[in-house]
């Protein structure tokens, strides 16, 4: 959600718990876990529902995708505002392997096939499962819903409105994935919630690249500016890419294969240094103050910079 104080072209009143009333944009990002990198944004006023224009929006990413990388293996993991039938068959159909959150809130048979359950598979000593064929009664197919229990030492704040819907036992959690994939219970809960990087993302993309910021009223001003912000960051994450090998091993949380730096460490470390640029017998030379490890991250990006222009 990014909201604005003024009245902005495109903006809309919506649901926001930190500004309420304030009207805002709710754009819709699709982004590349092992990269951090943002794919694509959909520029969308703050009063509309979380799926609204979801289906069409992957059907686009995915299509983009499979025109370069026709042979690579596409996995999609979301929240339960993107818990529906059509999205769900679409990305079946689509090849795609996915994990969606369930809500207990629009399917009471959940909180019951919960409460009656006897026997839970230990993941380890905090997860435990089960697991069935199941679909909603408007559903034509069966999915695989992975059931999941949580042991929590937290006290249940939420409202006694939602035990209506919401299975409660003290000192467990309890939360319903459904998914195409194959693999273990294990493997896809860890899938599952390797979400949480995204928050990351979204995180540096406001306080490092100033993407909550709505400069003007004009809507298509306001687009350029956010497309420029997710520019920025991708570029700043691509420098790091092509400058040094990954760091990490894909895991099951898909989690950056890079151990990348913020902006304002990049900025600071490189673009904020007093230097001066001459051109002694016609040649660009660079001076700044005599500083080894400055000297070192900066050859280090010229002679990235420059393997890639000779590939060019």
């Amino acid at each position: 959600m990014v909201s604005t104080a003024r009245i902005a072209e495109g903006a809309a009143v919506g649901f926001n718990k930190q500004k309420k009333g304030q009207r805002s944009y709710y754009p819709l990002f699709c982004t590349l876990a092992q990269t951090g990198q943002v794919v694509d944004v959909f520029h969308r006023p703050g009063n509309v529902h979380d799926s609204n224009g979801a289906e069409q929006f992957m059907r686009n990413r995915i299509a983009d995708i499979r025109a370069v990388l026709p042979a690579v293996k596409l996995e999609a993991r979301m929240d339960s505002a993107f818990f529906a039938d059509k999205q769900v068959q679409m990305l079946d159909r689509q090849g795609v392997e996915f994990t969606i959150s369930v809500p207990f809130e629009r399917f009471t048979e959940l909180k019951a096939m919960v409460q009656n359950r006897k026997r839970w598979k230990p993941l380890d000593g905090t997860w435990s499962f089960f697991e069935t064929r199941w679909s909603p009664k408007c559903w034509d197919r069966r999915f695989r819903f992975l059931f999941i229990r949580q042991k929590v030492k937290k006290q249940n704040k939420q409202p006694v409105q939602l035990e209506l819907f919401t299975p409660h036992e003290h000192g467990y959690e309890f939360k319903v994935i459904v998914t195409n994939k194959r693999s273990s219970a294990r493997n896809v809960l860890r899938l599952h919630n390797g979400r949480g990087a995204q928050e990351n993302v979204f995180g540096e993309l406001k306080s490092q690249c100033q993407m909550d910021y709505v400069p003007v009223r004009g809507l298509a001003g306001n687009q350029l500016y956010l497309m420029s912000a997710v520019l920025s960051h991708n570029l700043l994450r691509r420098l790091q890419i092509e400058t040094t090998g990954p760091q990490n091993r894909t895991t099951e949380k898909r989690s950056p294969l890079w151990e990348f730096e913020e902006a304002t460490t990049i900025r600071r470390h490189l673009l904020h240094r007093a230097g001066r640029i001459t051109r002694p017998q016609g040649k660009l030379r660079l001076t700044m103050s005599g500083n080894e490890a400055t000297k070192r991250t900066f050859h280090r990006y010229l002679k990235a910079l420059g393997a890639a222009a000779q590939l060019c």
